[in-house]
């Protein structure tokens, strides 16, 4: 069972930007309830005054001369502002990655250490798979990847995912990334942050090529921008903290390449992009902000995209505290989960 009252709970599906989020109006409330006490105050006392004021008066003058004065005075007398709404904050789907927990980095140091250098990732297949052009694209979207096929060859040895995690760690390769099959199509993807773990267990759904997508662009070699939407529980921020430590930390922003990963309903949905700035035409709408106002500055121009490909959709499936299995599971998706609509892991 989950526990309510621990956020770096793996099984918790709560939404650390609406705590946040909920603690900053919290803050905001407790700061404006004694400049609003203060206010109510001076309302009193001016109401008290205004009393003694009017009680003078009746007593100096007449009743014509008071009923002058009060119709001037409410000429004269501004009127008071209905209160202003409370403006609420632009929803936002950009994963915040300064709400992981502390606990959190401490039960995974590995994925939260500064890198040294910049991700090497070798890719590879299961045993006897015949996926060699579908890994061999993954190449073009990792950076600074390698495959390796893994023989299949009845006198070769058969290296285990143990042995291989081993060769590529002491290669100074950080990620390992082991492609599955299914009736000659990609059925899953194991990913082994190096050198000892842990392992995320994703299965593949949808899976098309840049050369089936109309209208489709050829990637360069170019260091892609990575973005990462929907990230939310802790869950979600662990799996974020994986996809960015198998991408460059600076990107080469010649080259105009995107690659998006969005999280809906628990759902990892993978697109790259090549963006271009044009002039916007009479029939488009400007560019628009969180707010739904439009950004100043850019009035006049337009995005357009081009996908690139290759686009498949993931779903976590198994969290290993190490290498495979045998090394014990830290999180493990069970068919219950979704019984409410409502309720998400990511």
């Amino acid at each position: 069972m989950a526990d309510p009252n621990n956020e770096d709970d793996l099984g918790l599906a709560v939404d650390l930007q609406a705590i946040k989020r909920r603690k900053v109006e919290e803050e905001n409330a407790a700061t404006e309830a004694p400049e609003s006490s203060d206010e109510g105050d001076n309302d009193r006392m001016d109401g008290l005054q205004s009393e003694k004021d009017s009680d003078l008066d009746s007593m100096l003058d007449d009743d014509l001369e008071g009923d002058q004065e009060m119709e001037e005075s409410s000429k004269t007398a501004p009127k008071e502002e209905p209160p202003k709404r409370a403006s609420s904050p632009a929803q936002s789907t950009a994963t915040d990655m300064n709400l992981t927990p502390e606990s959190l980095q401490l039960r995974f140091p590995s994925l939260f250490e500064p890198m040294a250098h910049d991700p090497k990732i070798l890719i590879t297949t299961s045993i006897n798979s015949k996926l060699h052009h579908e890994a061999e694209l993954l190449t073009s979207l990792l950076p600074n990847s390698n495959y390796i096929k893994r023989t299949a060859h009845f006198h070769a040895h058969k290296y285990s995912v143990r042995e291989i995690a081993s060769f590529a760690s002491n290669r100074n390769y950080t990620t390992l990334v082991i492609m599955n099959e299914d009736l000659k199509r990609p059925s899953g993807l194991d990913i082994v942050h190096l050198p000892n773990g842990p392992m995320f267990h994703f299965s593949i759904n949808n899976w098309v090529e840049g050369a089936r997508l109309p209208g489709h662009g050829n990637p360069t070699g170019h260091n892609p921008e990575l973005i990462l939407n929907g990230f939310r529980t802790p869950l979600g921020l662990l799996t974020a903290h994986l996809f960015r430590t198998m991408f460059p930390p600076q990107p080469e922003l010649l080259g105009r390449q995107v690659v998006t990963l969005h999280n809906q309903r628990d759902y990892i949905f993978l697109r790259r992009h090549r963006y271009v700035f044009r002039d916007k035409r009479a029939t488009e709408k400007s560019i628009q902000g969180a707010d739904g106002k439009p950004v100043k500055g850019v009035e006049d121009i337009k995005a357009g995209l081009q996908e690139l490909g290759p686009r498949f959709t993931l779903k976590l499936r198994r969290i290993d505290k190490g290498i495979q299995r045998a090394s014990g599971q830290e999180w493990q998706w069970k068919a219950g989960n979704e019984k409410v609509r409502t309720r998400f892991q990511l």
